[in-house]
């Protein structure tokens, strides 16, 4: 007999999750290797970050950038604030430190979110193969820019996140419809759209956003975004950390302690707090990144003197 819709969205999520675990399988012994191979040869440039030893404030900002993350506030951009602000990481080693340490967390995040929007089969799986493809082909690239262009780059991906987080506070983003599936040219835009914010991905600029207002633009109901956004990054992002660690632009010592601290902090806002008022983080948040944008492209500027 011919499988029902609702049977059939039920194997291809399982299929799905059953691709996510082994992506995060990959992403784990790419990672643990190079880790080993590190302390093989003897931490030779500990003193920028080889030696993955969290520090507690590593550790403090995994927790509470990826409690966040889960309740919809984004990582990425409050990630780099911390990372620049304490001096934490060196910019040449923001982008792939985000991409690799927030991998893990991202991956629990969608295994908890996928399952609860019935979005159509086909739409959940091309886009976030879009996404995927798009972050493999950004972190090869970004993976080997030079610090001023990466200071730029990011400057102008941060700029750009401010934007879309202020177009949201303001309640200017479309409000959707109830479509759960797209096809045709529809379908064929939101997936190029897709693949090219997994690109920008790897630049520190987060999906979440522009992701939300794309499928609303596309006139699909908000709330499929949820699983699209959350399995894009889910997916993309084992696939850019696996460049980035290979290529070793991150730094160990950040990424463990974005691990320690993120993987429990997304449990509990999952199933613990599960929802907070979070408009006066938000604006934190915005105010916080736009003076991150300013330090970076101040940064780039005098290094180009």
């Amino acid at each position: 007999m011919p499988q029902s819709p609702t049977e059939a969205l039920g194997n291809a999520k399982t299929i799905l999750l059953a691709a996510l675990a082994a992506f995060a399988v990959f992403y784990v012994v790419v990672l643990v290797s190079t880790l080993l191979k590190r302390r093989a040869a003897g931490y030779a440039g500990a003193g920028q970050g080889d030696e993955p030893k969290p520090t507690p404030g590593g550790v403090a900002t995994g927790f509470i950038t990826n409690f966040f993350d889960t309740l919809g506030i984004g990582s990425y951009a409050s990630t780099t604030a911390i990372f620049r602000f304490w001096k934490m990481v060196p910019d040449e080693q923001i982008p792939g430190t985000l991409n690799v340490g927030h991998t893990l967390p991202t991956i629990v995040q969608a295994f908890i979110f996928t399952q609860i929007v019935p979005v159509d089969s086909l739409t959940l799986i091309l886009m976030i193969a879009a996404a995927a493809a798009g972050a493999w082909l950004g972190a090869g690239v970004v993976a080997s820019w030079p610090r001023r262009t990466i200071q730029l780059g990011m400057g102008l991906a941060l700029c750009g996140a401010a934007l879309l987080m202020l177009v949201s506070l303001f309640g200017l983003t479309p409000s959707g419809g109830t479509a759960l599936a797209l096809t045709g040219s529809a379908l064929a835009a939101a997936v190029i759209v897709n693949f090219i914010l997994g690109a920008l991905m790897t630049l520190g600029i987060g999906l979440y956003a522009p992701c939300m207002i794309l499928i609303s633009l596309m006139g699909m109901d908000p709330k499929a975004a949820f699983p699209i956004m959350m399995g894009s990054c889910a997916f993309l992002m084992p696939v850019a950390s696996a460049r980035f660690v290979r290529l070793g632009s991150f730094n160990a010592r950040a990424v463990v302690g974005l691990l320690i601290g993120g993987l429990p902090a997304v449990l509990i806002a999952a199933f613990v707090v599960k929802s907070l008022p979070l408009t006066a983080v938000r604006w934190l948040v915005v105010v916080v990144v736009v003076y991150t944008a300013a330090t970076l492209l101040q940064s780039a500027r005098k290094n180009s003197a």
